[in-house]
């Protein structure tokens, strides 16, 4: 057997690492959970609570393991590499093709946290002979609690960015082989060599993959895509996937689509038009979102723009748009136009920072499914957007579907009018979306839309736009209360709505 130093700073070691394969694992669950069914509270919250009550679990169990604590310790690194390594492929398979996702999380959820929660106490007992039990409480949960928190700045900085969901995934199962491996060199006169088989073994269909977790990712994406992926990255902020087939192409952020080719146009003349038409002015403009070019390339058919402003957190969209031949094409080239300017930042620090007056303002961003884009569509920042918006200019936001989401299209429009905007909500359909809402703003009573034809519209004109003012009884106006950044009353509405149609 090693010396007792060597064994107790590479078993603390271990702890630290240990600490860090178990955050990964639960943040990885809760972002796929998120990435897949959406409402990321619901699912951060379940898996989180499901981790800590079956470490728990696995606390109470490791009472039963009276002997051998070496071995039990070096199999359960072996079983924590294979189940924490093939977690996130096991459930983007159990959602691709076994249509049981819940069921899967919920088994692995359990299995990885009940096995987590056994590591801690076998280590104290194994260490106890090296330090005082004070001493060696310390030293386990210091190293617990800092391996903790290294796993949280590294997995949204490092790893989801550069590996992406699953190739983290086998990384840190490979990772938890390594303790194994680690506990097995220190006590390999106790434990023999036949473990070394088991490790070698599970390490080979780790590293295989890991490297071939490019291809499981197309296999299971292609999917659940009902077209060729052709575009695929994992950002910081979010999954990007573009589907192509016969020149038809789809846009998806987190598996929501944001647009298709084919009747986009509807869209973005229904978001970008009427507000065009109801500003006196189209000097200096302000896009918030619409990093796909879509709407700029709508609002630089007008000749007397004079500079427009791009917002988008995300740059791996905005030059995606800009300088993939195929996606540039559809947004007619509009980000090569010496009138725009592209800010990739975060669209409240910018209007927060922004000294400038905006005669139009269109915010195109994702809907309000999770806090970080639900406070772009509270009270708090429609009062920033309010302060930017000349005398005489209008702004406009897409504000989903006044049929699915019923309740949350009305919140949003009264959140804009408590910002003490003169509200206009309007809805038409979309055959990708369905049923729409884009609710338009101004300081003064602008009087009716007029559409002005010269401009060649596919889909607008008069009639149309007088039309989709007009609300059937089904989605017509209900008592709801404003967002506010205290209370997140869109996302509960948004969720609730989308729910009782789209069931998960």
């Amino acid at each position: 057997m090693v010396s007792t130093k060597p064994k107790e700073v590479a078993l603390l070691f271990g702890t630290f690492l240990i600490a860090i394969c178990g955050l990964v694992y639960e943040l990885l669950e809760g972002t796929i959970s998120s990435y897949l069914l959406g409402d990321s509270i619901y699912h951060f919250s379940l898996v989180i609570g499901l981790f800590m009550s079956s470490m728990g679990i696995g606390a109470w169990l490791s009472r039963f393991i009276d002997d051998r604590l070496e071995r039990a310790f070096v199999l359960l690194q072996m079983s924590i590499a294979i189940v924490g390594g093939f977690s996130a492929f096991v459930l983007f398979y159990a959602f691709a093709y076994i249509h049981n996702y819940q069921a899967f999380l919920y088994l692995v959820t359990i299995l990885l946290g009940t096995m987590l929660g056994i590591e801690i106490p076998l280590i104290i007992r194994i260490l106890k002979e090296s330090f005082s039990l004070k001493t060696n409480i310390s030293n386990v949960f210091t190293l617990d609690y800092i391996g903790a928190l290294f796993a949280a700045l590294l997995f949204p900085l490092v790893l989801v960015p550069q590996l992406g969901l699953m190739q983290t995934s086998f990384l840190f199962g490979l990772l938890n082989l390594f303790v194994g491996f680690m506990a097995w060199s220190i006590f390999r006169d106790m434990l023999g060599y036949k473990y070394i088989v088991g490790i070698l073994a599970i390490a080979t269909v780790l590293l295989v993959g890991l490297f071939r977790s490019e291809e499981l990712v197309s296999i299971i994406e292609n999917k659940l895509y009902q077209h060729n992926i052709i575009y695929s990255k994992q950002t910081p902020y979010q999954k990007i996937i573009v589907t192509a087939s016969k020149g038809r192409v789809q846009f998806y952020i987190n598996g929501a689509i944001q647009f298709d080719s084919i009747d986009e146009y509807r869209y973005h003349e229904s978001l970008v038009h009427p507000v065009m038409h109801t500003s006196k002015s189209h000097e200096n403009i302000l896009i918030i979102g619409g990093g796909d070019g879509m709407a700029l390339r709508e609002v630089l058919r007008y000749d007397d723009v004079g500079r427009v402003t791009l917002v988008d957190l995300d740059p791996s969209i905005t030059n995606l748009f800009k300088q993939h031949e195929l996606l540039s094409k559809l947004n007619h080239h509009s980000f090569d136009s010496d009138k725009v300017k592209v800010i990739n930042q975060d669209a409240w620090k910018f209007i927060e920072n922004s000294k400038e007056l905006y005669d139009v303002i269109i915010i195109d961003l994702p809907d309000p499914n999770n806090l970080s884009i639900g406070r772009l569509y509270s009270e708090t920042f429609y009062r920033l957007i309010s302060d930017h918006l000349s005398k005489s200019g209008a702004m406009v936001t897409q504000s989903t579907s006044p049929l699915f989401s019923h309740k949350a299209f009305w919140c949003i429009e009264k959140t804009l009018s408590s910002a003490d905007l003169l509200t206009t909500p309007y809805h038409t359909y979309i055959p990708s979306f369905g049923e729409w809402g884009f609710v338009l703003a101004t300081h003064q009573r602008m009087g009716d839309i007029s559409i002005d034809d010269s401009l060649d519209f596919k889909y607008l004109d008069d009639r149309i736009v007088k039309q989709m003012q007009i609300f059937p009884r089904d989605i017509a106006k209900v008592e709801v209360e404003r967002n506010r950044l205290s209370t997140h009353k869109l996302i509960y509405y948004y969720d609730r709505g989308w729910d009782k149609w789209y069931d998960n």
